[in-house]
């Protein structure tokens, strides 16, 4: 296909909300290398208002957990099966799937073998666990772009073309926190004159159970335990719970409805970022938010638990010594992980009191987080843009 009479098509497939908000970014940075530049396959809103060209809806591909990606398999393979055949008629300079590993590497692999140069962006958590799926990668991508340091360190070892790129929170997050202005934003936005009072008076402590059902489930009536615990020790202490949704909003305001004694817990919706901003520690279940924490230059306690039978099997295919990202990214144990069996209120509760009585420990911790925030911003979307753009024109990963 000339490029001279047709215009530079690059197809691009997300599946979550994230990846949206990564495809947005890149549009905008590769448009300022590629101004006439198509975009199309499947993309979300912020997408879209770009001027993408969706062949699907992008929830179609937003599928969690085991029984809903099967009962939804068939159609999955169709979406799957157009897209395949589509790109393999148009052509596409180059094709990025975003994320969502599951669906869009079998369709790189695809492409790939046709000749389309292909890109994943995001890595799977191959470095953790299920390492054998690097031999598929390999075969499935020309360039794997990694948001993590180690992650590009991983596939340099298995010599997989990887350019690292940086992560978006740190590109959005400021360095500097504004801790103040935040309890300011948390007053602003609730009618609650004893919450108001509070925030000014209490050390703040965010709770985090998680943002599925079955995960705040399992870790809610623990964080009520650790809060209780923690409340009979110290007076001057208030927790907030900020909800990720509707169903969780209602779900937690059960929980916290059967307690058996008041507590001072306020369950505010959404408004993760400015609670963990406005907090003297956070703790929370692990996964992405542990990153922003850190990005808040927050200290935390980072608490892990699972079914019994889950915890054995997957501690037999995890590879690393860590979970929660700060420590994975300084490959060391500087903020405490209580998992499975070590996951007690006492032990949680004991961490968070230690924060708060030895401001040195909290002051060492935030030059730490600094430093890995300095390392993580990269303007991730035009890092990403170069790297694309290099492997257009011919070049290779770094």
């Amino acid at each position: 296909m000339s490029q001279q009479n047709h215009p530079l098509i690059i197809g691009i497939v997300v599946g979550e909300a994230s990846g949206d908000l990564l495809g947005a970014g890149l549009m905008q940075a590769l448009r300022r290398r590629f101004p006439d530049a198509v975009f199309q396959g499947i993309g979300g809103p912020k997408m879209l208002a770009e001027g993408f060209e969706s062949l699907f809806p992008q929830d179609r591909l937003a599928v969690m957990g085991l029984v809903e990606p099967l009962a939804r398999l068939p159609e999955l393979l169709r979406i799957r099966r157009h897209l395949r055949l589509h790109f393999l008629r148009v052509r596409p300079q180059v094709f990025i799937g975003i994320d969502s590993p599951d669906f869009n590497l079998d369709l790189e692999l695809a492409l790939r073998n046709s000749g389309i140069k292909t890109v994943h962006y995001v890595s799977p958590s191959v470095w953790a666990w299920r390492q054998g799926r690097i031999k598929k990668i390999s075969r499935a991508v020309d360039l794997m772009l990694t948001l993590l340091p180690f992650e590009a360190d991983f596939y340099r070892q298995n010599k997989v073309p990887v350019a690292y790129v940086g992560h978006p929170l740190a590109d959005a997050i400021p360095l500097q926190p504004d801790p103040a202005a935040a309890i300011e934003a948390l007053q602003l936005g609730n009618d609650s004159e004893q919450l108001s009072n509070e925030l000014q008076t209490k050390k703040i402590i965010a709770l985090l159970p998680g943002s599925r059902a079955a995960e705040v489930a399992r870790m809610g009536p623990l964080f009520w335990q650790v809060a209780e615990y923690c409340a009979a020790k110290q007076k001057n202490l208030v927790f907030l719970v900020p909800s990720a949704s509707a169903a969780r909003h209602q779900q937690l305001e059960e929980q916290l409805r059967e307690l058996s004694s008041p507590l001072p817990i306020y369950l505010l919706e959404g408004q993760s970022h400015k609670i963990m901003e406005a907090a003297d520690v956070v703790v929370m279940a692990s996964g992405t938010t542990t990153l922003e924490a850190m990005l808040f230059k927050r200290p935390m306690i980072i608490v892990y638990k699972v079914a019994d039978f889950t915890y054995k099997l997957l501690s037999h295919l995890v590879k690393v010594k860590f979970i929660g990202l700060p420590n994975l990214l300084a490959n060391k144990a500087v903020v405490p992980e209580f998992i499975q069996e070590r996951a007690t209120p006492v032990a949680i509760g004991d961490a968070l009191l230690n924060y708060l009585n030895n401001p040195s420990t909290t002051k060492k911790l935030t030059a730490t987080f600094e430093d890995l925030h300095v390392q993580l911003k990269q303007n991730s979307d035009e890092q990403a843009a170069d790297a694309i753009s290099a492997l257009i024109r011919g070049g290779a990963g770094q």
